[in-house]
């Protein structure tokens, strides 16, 4: 924002006496005018100076202008004091934002990703002992108890990995990490409900189609934690 001032276009100060502003207009007059000097020929700035001496040569046309001037000086300086005040607002909260960014960011992975990470660490982990055991004999009573006890553990665990991962909103900048143990989560529901079948049919396909779920899972799992380096 700018504004036209008569005493800047006669380079004198608001202070200056009717002799000043007098003697400093001939000054200028004879600096622009190109009878005085041809190598300077500022028409516009002629008629800046003229318009500029004709208001303050004037004792009544200098008042009404000092007011105004004055009210559009307030004027300049209140919206260059409410920009400074925007502006440090601004400033204020978007670094406020971004602390709550990391904050949310900090609790997401203290209270979601790792312990989530973890559930579904133990359950990936844990199928291949468990297969070998129960190939020791697949229709031991006991075996297929323990199995099946197994299966039921791990549903309960992949249960609270789920509460645990919906209990708060996913970081934008950690979006491909949860959908990736979203649909690892996904793949381990379906592989234990797989595996279930095997204790009440027998058939090894089950065992083998539950088996290839959890393959998924766990690469699954590994792209999620590469998102996340």
């Amino acid at each position: 924002m700018s504004y036209s001032n008569h005493y800047d276009t006669l380079k004198i100060t608001i202070h200056a006496t009717q002799a000043e502003i007098k003697q400093a207009y001939r000054r200028l007059v004879k600096i622009f005018h190109p009878d005085s000097n041809q190598k300077i020929t500022d028409n516009e700035q002629i008629i800046r100076v003229n318009a500029a001496y004709e208001v303050l040569s004037d004792s009544k046309s200098r008042l009404n202008y000092d007011e105004k001037l004055r009210h559009s000086q307030q004027q300049f300086h209140h919206v260059r004091q409410k920009r400074a005040e925007s502006a440090q607002q601004d400033y204020k909260t978007t670094r406020k934002t971004r602390k709550d960014v990391d904050e949310n960011v900090e609790e997401w992975l203290r209270l979601v990703y790792k312990p989530v990470n973890r559930i579904l660490c133990t359950i990936l982990n844990s199928l291949e002992s468990q297969i070998e055991e129960l190939a020791a004999d697949p229709f031991d009573d006991d075996l297929l108890n323990e199995f099946q006890d197994y299966l039921e553990s791990c549903r309960e665990d992949l249960k609270e990995a789920q509460i645990r991962f919906r209990s708060l909103p996913n970081p934008v900048s950690f979006a491909p990490a949860a959908a990736h143990i979203y649909y690892c989560m996904s793949q381990v529901g379906d592989g234990i409900e797989e595996l279930a079948y095997f204790p009440l049919s027998y058939d090894d396909r089950y065992l083998h189609t539950g088996q290839e779920l959890f393959r998924i899972a766990k690469r699954l799992y590994r792209e999620a934690q590469e998102s996340v380096r």
